[in-house]
């Protein structure tokens, strides 16, 4: 049976390029699938198929029951979708905001302007919820988006970046937001440039480049492949950068990563602590001072750097611009032109 979300075989082009090449995903009911890929890997295309906005050249999609090209309409009665921008008008209030899409949606006066209220409560925008939303600013426009696609109370979520531009505080506060939304059984699909996050709320994450996926698991599992623990040593000095790789070398299960920059040296080891004290013993022997020492398991970075081979791309100042988008560089132009 599938899940809450399905999709075989998704293809997706646009001229020569091919955006999704074949994707699968199947996301059980009431979990968080986190979509992860460097930019043009194709994860806003599978985004906009399985909401309807792109149809794919072939493949099959199923979403919450539902056969996503058989049945578009019904699939957009049952799922909320928050895009990679906030997608608010500036001119209404917060509140008529809410209230809009809730008649939208065809419920009662007085139902949507309850349920506005309390999404302007969760979202902690009450007190600015009579105010015109040109006046927000960007971290309360994307808590507005994503209330806006809360309103219904949809079984199935789409949220593509959703804390992009985001300071630290809004983005724990949206995670626990996400948090209590999947408690109460809501199934989720989370594309996603901050590895943290993904780490944070998926239970499942799926890797996708030049739109296949290429790796599949938890993030335990994904972090395994990639290997054992790591000994990270930061040197006091410079000039013992050279030495220290080579102390580590004699320890190591693998090459030495070193960023002479900040003077850190990273090398994958087996042994655990016991080796960590042999290697801060030899260390000392050869006088080479230390401001840091640590033996850590591989992150999502690592796992993104060892499938992809680069680190992620993380928008840190607000939106994307146009060149920064995930589907730009895959022809996001030519998206727009067939959709003409």
């Amino acid at each position: 049976m599938p899940g809450a979300i399905y999709a075989e075989g998704l293809v997706k082009t646009f001229g020569d390029v091919r955006a999704l090449d074949g994707v699968d995903l199947d996301v059980p009911e009431g979990t968080v699938l986190g979509l992860l890929g460097p930019n043009g890997a194709g994860k806003t295309t599978a985004v906009r198929c399985l909401t309807t906005l792109l149809r794919p050249d072939s493949g099959r999609a199923v979403v919450a029951g539902i056969d996503v090209l058989k049945q578009p309409n019904e699939v957009r009665r049952s799922i909320g979708l928050s895009g990679q921008f906030a997608a608010v008008d500036e001119y209404l209030t917060g509140r008529e905001n809410l209230q809009m899409v809730g008649q939208l949606y065809q419920m009662r006066a007085r139902a949507a302007k309850a349920r506005a209220g309390e999404l302007l409560e969760q979202f902690h925008l009450a007190g600015a919820a009579d105010r015109p939303t040109k006046t927000y600013s960007g971290g309360m426009r994307r808590r507005l988006d994503l209330a806006a696609a809360l309103v219904v109370s949809p079984p199935v979520m789409f949220m593509d970046e959703p804390t992009t531009g985001l300071d630290p505080r809004n983005r724990q506060e949206l995670w626990e937001v996400i948090k209590q939304l999947v408690a109460g059984g809501t199934t989720l699909l989370l594309t996603t440039q901050y590895l943290e996050e993904a780490d944070h709320l998926a239970h499942d994450i799926a890797v996708v480049d030049h739109g296949r996926v290429i790796a599949r698991g938890t993030s335990d599992q994904l972090k395994a492949r990639t290997g054992g623990e790591r000994v990270e040593v930061v040197v006091h000095e410079r000039e013992h950068v050279r030495t220290a790789a080579e102390v580590l070398g004699g320890f190591g299960k693998g090459p030495t990563t070193v960023e002479e920059h900040t003077r850190k040296l990273t090398v994958p080891v087996t042994g655990g602590a016991k080796l960590l004290a042999e290697v801060i013993r030899e260390l000392d022997t050869r006088g080479i001072e230390i401001d840091d020492i640590g033996l850590r398991r591989p992150t999502l970075d690592d796992v993104f750097l060892s499938l992809t081979g680069h680190v992620a791309e993380v928008k840190k100042n607000g939106p994307a611009t146009d060149a920064g988008r995930d589907d730009e560089s895959t022809g996001h132009k030519d998206e727009k032109e067939s959709a003409k």
